[in-house]
């Protein structure tokens, strides 16, 4: 799963790849010819005091260490620059991937996890990559040129290799065993903190208000012990395995330095050998522990590659439009016999709906909690698709578009507003370049959503700073704001979730006023729980247990529904009859 994902990117880069492989040959032959060329300066010039063998063999062996930190450089350069782009694509496909979900879907994942997996999973992949090309293909290559350089400088002290090799190999494979259910766990432990720790940073001031701290605090100590514990375990592990595959290595040398000892004292030896025979072993336990510390890095990198992966193959279930109709010109949403459902739920949240949404018209949405409202408002820019039935768009099924072409004609005021960093301008402009703001429609918009009484008194007017979350202004101020940023936008439909609550009587009163003078011909669309603000609809639609209840002007459901009368008469105090 590992080499796929990894493959997706490395396949379009392929001479960096040869260039890596080439370039750690090159380091490895050279690396491989130092022990012998020391055997010889030993053997061919220090035993018979030959001086002028001692010099040209050692300019040799500078030469090759120069090719060697050379290639070997450059080798790591070339993989850190590949990795380091893989790891901008899988980020970046990732993030493109998910904005093609679905609200359930995004749900089910969860924004804690999708952060983990696009930084913490992913410089798990990045890492166990740039090790691949400096370690995996260096380590094979090493541990095999060795063993051959190695018989040649003697047959008889390789045969210590027969049972060393396999004992470390051994050693460290028990252990990679025992390791990999662990990362899967400690990845898994990192979302559950992230999503502990995000949901306390964003209820903090509920966390306050109702003196939970004790009891947060004690939530996320838990999930940080949980994964002291396992990140302990793991640690555990590579503390055993490095001592004893060292003591290995080390006990093997020194039966290499007693045994060759006696070779060399019956003559079947040269010093030389022994000295680059020792070289050589350390080079086939370094390979090998390069090997055993990648088979340990690979199931971190594979379980991280697993989440990945879930991501980028998770199809949206936003089925797209296989031979897509064009938008031109203006445009007309409407509903017909629409349901939905949602997963797990017995009864659906909205059944047989039908209603249009003409153009130039007000349409008013009313209902008790848990109606149905917000999910009428998340169909239209199909942020998750119907059940049954069809949106429709100029009579076509909302299918037949793309989604990015119809969403560039709706223009959502969420319930709860939430603002980008920037400056007021570029916020309600929608853009992060100040060369794209038309700063003159900017300030119109400000005007229209009532907001420019307090945006002209900032020292900065549209240019003042606007903190992530909006968090540097009132809640009034950011749904103001937030509702300036729908009316920049050239739409055909305005929706206002439930944008209205946080104003005053008389700002919303002004704001609803001058609505038509903002939104020309356009279709809006104004969810609210106060009948005061929607009372001048040109149409009212109320939805109650699943149902339409009532669909028509204030007057006529006054007279015909009894749930809008029951919800107007308990505010008589807010509503105009």
């Amino acid at each position: 799963m590992l080499f796929r994902l990894v493959w997706r990117y490395l396949r379009h880069h392929i001479p960096a790849v040869v260039a890596i492989i080439l370039l750690q040959l090159i380091a490895v032959a050279a690396s491989l010819f130092l022990p012998d060329l020391n055997a010889r300066i030993i053997n061919e010039g220090v035993v018979v005091g030959d001086t002028n063998v001692i010099w040209r063999l050692g300019v040799i062996m500078l030469g090759f260490s120069a090719v060697q930190a050379v290639t070997a450089g450059a080798g790591v350069l070339i993989s850190a620059v590949t990795s380091m782009g893989m790891g901008r694509w899988l980020r970046r496909e990732q993030f493109k991937h998910a904005q093609s979900f679905s609200t359930a879907q995004l749900s089910h994942i969860g924004p804690p996890s999708l952060i983990t997996r696009n930084t913490n999973d992913v410089q798990q992949i990045q890492m166990v990559t740039m090790m691949t090309f400096t370690i995996m293909v260096m380590a094979p290559l090493m541990g095999v040129g060795a063993v051959i350089m190695a018989l040649r400088q003697s047959v008889q002290m390789s045969g210590l290799l027969l049972v060393a090799v396999p004992l470390v190999a051994l050693v460290i494979g028990v252990i990679m065993a025992r390791m990999h259910p662990l990362f899967k766990t400690q990845q898994e432990r990192i979302d559950r903190m992230n999503t502990t720790l995000r949901e306390q940073l964003s209820g903090v001031r509920v966390i306050r208000a109702f003196v939970r701290q004790d009891t947060e605090r004690k939530k996320y100590q838990d999930a940080n012990a949980d994964l002291r514990d396992v990140a302990i375990a793991i640690g555990k592990l590579f503390a055993v395995m490095f001592p004893a595959a060292q003591f290995i290595i080390w006990m093997t040398q020194v039966a290499v330095i007693w045994y060759g000892g006696h070779l060399i004292e019956q003559g079947s030896a040269e010093v030389g050998s022994l000295i680059a025979f020792i070289n050589y072993l350390m080079q086939i336990f370094m390979s090998v522990m390069m090997a055993g510390f990648m088979f340990v890095m690979v199931p971190r990198g594979s379980v991280s590659a697993e989440r990945v992966l879930e991501v980028l193959e998770t199809e949206s279930d936003l089925e797209p439009a296989a031979q897509h109709r064009e938008i031109t010109g203006p445009v007309e949403f409407s509903l017909n016999d629409v349901t939905v459902s949602y997963p797990g739920a017995r009864e659906p949240v909205l059944q047989n709906l039908s209603v249009k949404f003409p153009r130039g018209t007000i349409t008013g949405v009313v209902g008790p909690t848990a109606s149905g409202k917000s999910t009428l408002v998340n169909i239209l820019p199909r942020l998750f698709d119907v059940s049954e039935g069809e949106v429709r768009v100029d009579g076509h099924p909302i299918k037949d578009f793309e989604i990015d072409e119809v969403r560039r004609r709706i223009s959502l005021v969420p319930q709860k507003a939430y603002l980008f960093s920037g400056t007021i301008a570029s916020t309600v402009a929608g853009h992060f370049a100040q060369a794209d703001v038309d700063r003159e429609r900017v300030e119109w918009a400000l005007k229209g959503a009532q907001a420019w009484e307090f945006v002209s008194k900032l020292d900065d007017g549209i240019d003042s700073e606007v903190e992530a979350g909006g968090q540097n202004f009132s809640g009034g101020q950011k749904q103001r704001l937030a509702i300036a940023r729908a009316l920049y936008r050239d739409a055909d439909l305005y929706i206002f979730d439930d944008s209205l609550s946080a104003l005053d009587a008389q700002t919303e009163q002004r704001l609803r006023d001058g609505l038509s003078n903002y939104v020309g011909d356009a279709a809006v669309i104004v969810v609210s729980q106060k009948t005061s603000s929607i009372v001048d609809a040109d149409q009212i639609l109320v939805l109650g247990e699943g149902d339409v209840q009532g669909l028509g002007t204030h007057e006529e459901l006054m007279q015909n529904c009894w749930l809008y009368r029951e919800i107007a008469e308990s505010q008589s105090g807010e509503v105009r009859q």
